[in-house]
């Protein structure tokens, strides 16, 4: 399994490209510049199965119908936030940048955690909600990696000041259901480097010393 990180749009969203030997690959949130990234596609003859979005801020979701409609495959995101595709005041575009960003509704909605399994690809779906109500976490156990959105982040977490966030729901997510993975598990976080789980048990100042 081969993964690019693919910094996107002006805050520098992390879209991420999961790929395989036989070229078949996965899209994680790409929030920003469609053309950039169906380009490198395109380049590396990838062939997209589906767009798995962490959330639904408009960060994540900028380049959602452009991607799908290049390679005419389904997005998938958590119930939670079905509408915030198409509300530019529920993902936050409308308030912090006056722009209307927005997708077309999505094509499965995740509900639960649960196994999915995409062409070749097996992820299993966390739900991580506190940054959003929507959150979630996507672990490949047999590529010991997990692609965390803007739960936890390379020495930080996510804000949890936007409607629907919650800090202490966030921490509960990060210690429950990140923390309790391998110590050597890489985390794929949606802004910033990798990281993985020992290095923010050890040195992340915002969850040591929480206590559930």
């Amino acid at each position: 399994m081969n993964w690019v990180r693919m910094p996107l749009g002006p805050i520098q969203t992390n879209a991420y490209i999961l790929s395989n030997d036989e070229k078949f690959c996965l899209i994680f949130d790409p929030g920003s510049e469609a053309i950039k990234l169906n380009t490198y596609i395109k380049e590396k003859s990838l062939k997209p199965l589906a767009i798995l979005l962490t959330h639904a801020h408009f960060d994540h979701i900028g380049a959602v119908d452009k991607v799908r409609k290049e390679w005419d495959i389904p997005v998938y995101v958590h119930k939670n936030e079905e509408n915030w595709l198409t509300d530019p005041s529920l993902n936050g575009s409308a308030l912090l940048t006056g722009q209307n960003i927005t997708a077309e509704k999505a094509d499965n909605l995740l509900e639960k955690e649960e196994d999915l399994e995409i062409g070749p690809f097996k992820l299993q779906v966390f739900l991580t909600p506190g940054h959003s109500p929507g959150s979630v976490s996507y672990y490949l156990e047999d590529e010991n990696l997990i692609i965390s959105g803007d739960v936890l982040f390379k020495g930080s977490i996510g804000r949890t000041d936007f409607p629907g966030g919650n800090h202490e729901v966030l921490l509960n997510s990060i210690h429950k259901k990140l923390l309790s993975l391998p110590e050597n598990t890489l985390v794929l976080s949606g802004h910033g480097p990798e990281t993985d789980i020992m290095t923010e048990q050890e040195e992340n100042p915002f969850i040591n010393g929480f206590t559930l």
